[in-house]
């Protein structure tokens, strides 16, 4: 998978405490994240994300970058 940085779609974590917290991470139409191609730190955050999901964030929510509207 090559999910590419200028992907049309990203997987958003939105904070369930922090109005305008959200996380964001590019990735294919399905919510995959290359995670090779994340930095370190995004990388870290991605996994930080994931691990407080219903703690701290909502579950994943893929959008189009183009519209900020989830993809169905």
């Amino acid at each position: 998978m090559d999910t590419a940085v200028n992907s049309p779609y990203e997987t958003r974590f939105f904070s369930l405490f922090n109005k305008g917290g959200e996380l964001a991470f590019p990735c294919d139409a399905q919510g995959n994240v290359n995670l090779d191609g994340l930095s370190n730190r995004a990388r870290n955050n991605y996994f930080y994300a994931r691990a407080l999901i219903g703690r701290e964030f909502s579950a994943p929510v893929v959008m189009d970058r183009s519209d900020h509207c989830p993809v169905d």
